[in-house]
């Protein structure tokens, strides 16, 4: 299997001061873009925590083969 890249940002902001949230793009050595969807998480500090472990678990369970 090649290498990969695993490609992620995260932050905090107060709920109440979102607006929007967009795809992320990312330019590829050849020159191509590829765009990378942003989720968004709600809750508590603790709830953020569990439904990103859940999330970042269920990711890499659609890739069995890696």
């Amino acid at each position: 299997m090649a290498k990969l890249a695993l490609v992620y940002g995260m932050r905090l902001f107060p709920a109440d001061e979102l607006g929007e949230v967009s795809d992320a793009v990312i330019t590829l050595k050849d020159g191509r873009a590829a765009r990378v969807t942003m989720h968004l998480i709600e809750g508590t500090k603790e709830q953020i925590e569990e439904t990103l472990e859940q999330s970042v678990n269920a990711f890499f369970e659609m890739y069995p083969e890696i």
